[in-house]
């Protein structure tokens, strides 16, 4: 058997930062302790805590701000880490990842939606229709990725709903460039509501498959 070697203190001060960003204590957008403050919590130097504070800000959950302090920025790094592969992705990329997410929750969320996940859908494309007829792109973007997100959440799968969730500003970036087309408003989102509200789960998959080629064309 190896000697096991001991947890240095910066591993546990990242340890202990960590734990406490993902329970929440610190939310996103508030500003954490300071150095001395939280030398003093842990018990150690607040070089261990400097550095640990340095590796968290790598890892996208920390951010220092020059003479004010430091925020936090995000509570997983591994969503941190698929944004930052997001944000690199060619946009053809990005649509044959939706291609298989779309698929599978809009096969799901026809066999699965709730009374409850019917009314936010329906909500959320009454925003999206009401921001095309206005003209206002970035409304219709943001309803738009809503509308998905809310359809994989109706898959109850709480995996893929975090997934498309995590995807959601790449989601975004994605229908940038067609939304001037997208806000001549072809009904297919209705037509995808209407398939889920029917429990039609051909239907729905067929529909999917129909936006997201159209998302292509106009790419």
């Amino acid at each position: 058997m190896r000697n096991v070697a001991r947890t240095s203190l910066v591993d546990a001060a990242i340890d202990e930062l960590r734990r406490e960003i993902a329970r929440g204590v610190w939310p996103v957008g508030t500003k954490i302790p300071s150095e001395s403050q939280l030398a003093q919590t842990l018990g150690m130097s607040r070089l261990s805590v400097r550095e640990a504070v340095r590796v968290l800000a790598h890892a996208g959950l920390l951010h220092t701000r020059q003479g004010d302090g430091t925020y936090v920025t995000a509570t997983d790094e591994s969503k941190v880490a698929l944004r930052r592969r997001l944000d690199t992705a060619a946009a053809m990329d990005i649509i044959d990842v939706r291609r298989g997410l779309d698929l599978v929750a809009a096969r799901l969320a026809a066999g699965r939606r709730t009374e409850e996940d019917l009314t936010a859908m329906r909500e959320t494309l009454a925003r999206r229709d009401a921001a095309g007829r206005a003209g206002d792109l970035d409304g219709f973007a943001d309803a738009d990725v809503e509308f998905h997100v809310r359809v994989a959440d109706a898959a109850h799968n709480a995996l893929l709903a975090d997934l498309y969730r995590s995807m959601s500003d790449a989601l975004r970036d994605s229908i940038r460039p067609q939304e001037q087309a997208e806000l001549d408003l072809d009904g297919s989102h209705d037509d995808l509501l209407r398939a889920i509200e029917d429990a039609d789960v051909t239907r729905a998959v067929a529909v999917s498959v129909a936006i997201l080629d159209q998302q292509e064309r106009h790419l």
